[in-house]
């Protein structure tokens, strides 16, 4: 029962805009649900579902991998944190002040470029893998038209 009420509320999640725990326990009672706000607590901890916001101070319940990444917020930590990058066939190497690297890696992450594949940060330097190699130019204007 806890699976498929767990594999509900995802669904619920992703369909309709749910701002609090009891909006999720109506919803799934009217799904044919008998569930407790109690309930619904735990399976939000345990599904690890964050609040997003959706503007006009409002939220609602999210998966963190559905989290997308404001154009405003990727441009301004690619301008205040990229100091120079460089590249060699698919890898393009960004470097960051002492500290940095990981907040801009999540936030490249985050925006879910279809050409990167992934990254992986240290404290100051970012590693961009892309794919295909083709795309490197491609990312690299991205990367360029954000510290203009």
């Amino acid at each position: 029962m806890k699976a498929k009420r767990q594999k509900k509320i995802l669904e619920l999640i992703q369909t309709q805009t749910i701002s609090t725990q009891e909006e999720v326990a109506e919803a799934l009672r009217k799904e044919g649900f008998n569930v407790t706000q109690a309930t619904v607590s735990r399976d939000i901890k345990e599904l690890g579902l964050i609040k997003v916001s959706i503007g006009n101070d409002q939220s609602k319940y999210a998966l963190p991998t559905e989290v997308t990444v404001s154009e405003r917020r990727l441009k301004f930590m690619i301008k205040e944190f990229v100091l120079k990058y460089d590249y060699s066939e698919n890898i393009i190497v960004l470097k960051t002040p002492p500290g940095t690297a990981q907040a801009v890696a999540s936030v490249i992450d985050n925006a879910q470029w279809e050409e990167v594949i992934g990254t992986v940060a240290g404290d100051d330097t970012i590693l961009l893998v892309v794919k295909p190699v083709t795309s490197v130019k491609k990312v690299l204007q991205k990367i360029n038209s954000y510290m203009d």
